[in-house]
């Protein structure tokens, strides 16, 4: 057994039918892991899970859900227990930003969406999950927050807020289930070459005044962050918990 083997291991990622979910389910796959695909559209989710279940067969599921309601993530668990029996590695990715803009016009409508898909989906997630993994006192919770959440902002103020929250929410979850040899950490992400941020880097002006403050001299990709989140919830990662491991290029530095 590698330090970064995960044979035997089931992970649900949410937000992993493109991006930097998918990246991380790919990765989590070649390690050993089976993997739960799942965001809001069926056949988006079934492609990917075709896809992986190429490099490794049996290896991946797809099922649909939207983070924003409770009952489908009720069911996701549910279902991705009756598929693999278990449950062992968690990955809060999917949120949303659906305002890009001053923060004092931002619609109580939006700043509400940010706040529920963002936070207490992951809330509702980690209080499902936990359970059995409290039982065999063995277990990841690995949460995507961004640097979003740890510095100001004056056009993406409450996905900030949100990404700000998640950090504290490993923190406490961290706290509340070490004793029970569960780890809780967050990965903060700059900015990545992904559709979700594609409006931050796809003209070739807005990419050169990220790269300007960047001293790797590059956007991130998917791949990148999967890396990180493959040693999270690997053995490598066995004693870190309650952390909040920045993957930017340099740009926070």
């Amino acid at each position: 057994m590698t330090l970064f083997d995960l044979a035997g291991k089931v992970a649900v990622i949410t937000g992993s039918s493109r991006g930097i979910g998918k990246a991380i389910a790919r990765q989590m796959v070649e390690h050993g892991a089976r993997v739960v695909i799942t965001s809001r559209k069926a056949e988006r989710c079934e492609a990917v899970a075709a896809e992986l279940n190429a490099i490794r067969p049996g290896a991946a599921i797809a099922i649909p859900a939207s983070i924003s309601i409770k009952t489908d993530l009720e069911h996701l668990i549910e279902d991705s227990r009756l598929a693999f029996g278990r449950i062992d590695i968690l990955v809060c990715n999917a949120a949303s930003n659906p305002f890009y803009g001053s923060f004092t016009e931002i619609s109580d409508e939006a700043f509400r969406k940010v706040m529920e898909n963002n936070i207490l989906a992951n809330h509702w997630l980690a209080q499902m999950v936990t359970p059995e993994m409290r039982a065999r006192k063995d277990g990841v919770v690995i949460i995507i927050s961004s640097i979003g959440g740890l510095r100001g902002s004056t056009h993406l103020g409450a996905y900030a807020i949100s990404k700000a929250a998640d950090i504290q929410l490993a923190r406490n979850l961290a706290l509340e289930l070490g004793p029970d040899n569960i780890r809780v950490n967050c990965i903060a992400p700059g900015l990545v070459k992904t559709d979700f941020a594609r409006a931050l880097w796809e003209s070739p002006e807005a990419e050169e005044r990220e790269l300007v403050d960047t001293p790797l001299r590059r956007l991130g990709e998917p791949d990148d962050v999967a890396g990180t989140a493959v040693f999270l919830a690997s053995r490598a990662g066995a004693w870190i918990t309650g952390q909040t491991i920045v993957v930017d290029g340099g740009y926070t530095a």
